[in-house]
């Protein structure tokens, strides 16, 4: 049987209501939220959980992704892709990637497999490229072998512009749609001296894109035939390290990284510019202000919800409920620091409380749902310490 246990501190509302917030820490700024739960929503009933790893011996594991016929495949970001078979046993890596960039936070990032995988066996990934003049974000498709040990004709779908000189800050979400388009985002390499190129639509640091398959810009993007590259879908972002797509509406959300404070939780819509770095609810690490030094102003859209102390946010999913009472369209998004996995209860496109989970397990860098609705957890932790956990209700 579930247990319900309430582990909340008190928050005195803008609208003067007393609430009960999930613990964390005191906020880095002083900032007011725009609307009622912008940030520290009500605290959720606990759920009873249980984990046990399923797989050990990892180096830094980055992305997972479900093979309709059984198994995952999981990435590393030294460069390797693995396949774990249902009973948890863990591939060679698979041959035919490209090298990547894996200084810093560069490496072998996300993966994905096409929706029509069992007709095309298609793959797509994300990594961190050396290119003349630096590194960027890139996009990937290839063919895996039948015995999944292979990966043949490799191309690249997207490759970031300019190049930089900084291997921080590659977003870097992967989500290959039924109608042939694929959304990636991106990050703006974190420098001072460059991360103001994601208020620039002639480049695409800090920006949600949105392809075909073979790279060309997807019909329906805001930039076709104006002023911009016709690839970008949203712009002003800092670190989009999640994204999801709404099972029932298909809109696209995801999370993003903020400096000391401020991670965001987005809905990003066509030609949307979400701030970065002119407005932020967070402030710079050393503790001046970021940008203008507001969190809003006009012309910039809000964020669905942030928080300050950050999560550090990964990867993320909509749960279908299965297994879990009252989870149906949750969102859970794993978290870096503090650690552990949060879930976000929706109402409409408003947050409508929070939990906080299994923090003791760290790192959280991705999550998938099985079908039984149990979920694996990617640690982020350098071999032999990286594991997938997996989590149950108990």
């Amino acid at each position: 049987m579930r247990q319900k246990l309430v582990i909340a501190a008190m928050l005195f509302t803008p609208l003067g209501v007393t609430a009960q917030e999930v613990a964390q820490g005191e906020a880095n700024a002083d900032f007011a939220p725009a609307f009622e739960n912008q940030t520290r929503a009500p605290a959720l009933p606990t759920t009873a959980v249980a984990t046990e790893v399923f797989v050990d011996g990892l180096s830094h594991p980055w992305g997972i992704a479900t093979l309709p016929g059984g198994g995952w495949l999981v990435t590393e970001r030294p460069g390797r892709m693995r396949v774990i078979t249902p009973d948890g046993r863990m591939s060679i890596p698979v041959e035919g990637l490209p090298e990547v960039d894996d200084r810093r936070q560069g490496g072998l990032l996300d993966v994905a497999v096409s929706p029509d995988f069992a007709e095309d066996r298609t793959v797509f990934w994300t990594y961190a490229k050396r290119v003349p003049g630096g590194t960027v974000t890139a996009a990937t498709r290839g063919v895996i072998s039948g015995d999944f040990t292979r990966m043949t004709e490799v191309q690249d779908i997207f490759v970031q512009e300019p190049p930089s000189r900084h291997p921080m800050h590659y977003g870097s979400r992967i989500l290959p749609q039924a109608d042939g388009t694929v959304w990636i985002t991106t990050g703006e390499h974190s420098a001072a001296d460059e991360r103001d190129r994601a208020q620039e639509i002639d480049t695409t640091y800090g920006k949600v894109v949105r392809v075909t398959r073979d790279g060309d810009p997807a019909p329906g993007n805001p930039y076709i035939g104006r002023d911009g590259i016709d690839t970008i879908w949203s712009l002003g972002h800092r670190n989009m390290q999640g994204a999801a797509v709404h099972p029932v509406d298909g809109a696209l959300w995801t999370v993003e990284h903020g400096p000391r404070g401020g991670d965001e939780l987005n809905r990003p819509e066509p030609g949307g510019n979400y701030g970065w770095p002119v407005v932020s609810y967070g402030i710079e690490y050393r503790g001046s202000d970021v940008g203008s030094g507001q969190a809003r102003a006009p012309g910039f859209e809000e964020p669905v919800y942030y928080w300050d102390p950050v999560i550090a946010p990964g990867g993320m999913i909509f749960h279908s409920g299965n297994g879990f009472d009252d989870w149906a369209g949750d969102l859970l998004i794993g978290s870096l620091n503090p650690g552990g996995l949060v879930r976000l209860e929706l109402n409409g496109d408003r947050v409508a409380g929070e939990e906080r989970l299994v923090p003791e397990l760290g790192r959280v860098r991705d999550v998938e749902e099985l079908a039984d609705g149990s979920l694996l957890l990617l640690i982020d932790a350098p071999e032999p310490f990286g594991e997938i956990v997996r989590m149950t209700a108990r």
